[in-house]
């Protein structure tokens, strides 16, 4: 799997989506992703199988069980296993549901 092609599987959720951050404001539910760090297989001195971690972000104005698992089935249905955390953003009043993944070889 590729950067490009995790984006056209988590557009297909039918939330906005973007890397990083939105560049105008836009209403929960929403979903960003961005490269985390490499964590790169390595043999004879060389990167031999790229490892990138990803982190997809999804806020909600209130605990929404539903958009996570629908995330979360995308995520499976990628073959994608995550590891998920939650945190309240007291500022902006949404919960941010982060999933960790990891993309071999893409």
């Amino acid at each position: 799997m590729t950067q490009a092609e995790l984006y056209q599987a988590l557009k297909a959720i039918g939330y906005p989506i973007a890397y990083g951050s939105f560049t105008s404001p836009v209403t929960p539910p929403f979903i960003t992703y961005q490269f985390a760090y490499s964590n790169d297989m390595m043999a004879d001195n060389i990167n031999y199988v790229a490892i990138d971690n990803f982190q997809v972000e999804l806020y909600t104005a209130k605990k929404d069980l539903a958009a996570e698992q629908k995330v979360q089935d995308k995520l499976k249905e990628l073959g994608l296993p995550y590891r998920k955390f939650e945190t309240y953003l007291d500022e902006e009043k949404m919960f941010q549901i982060l999933y960790e993944i990891q993309i071999i070889g893409g």
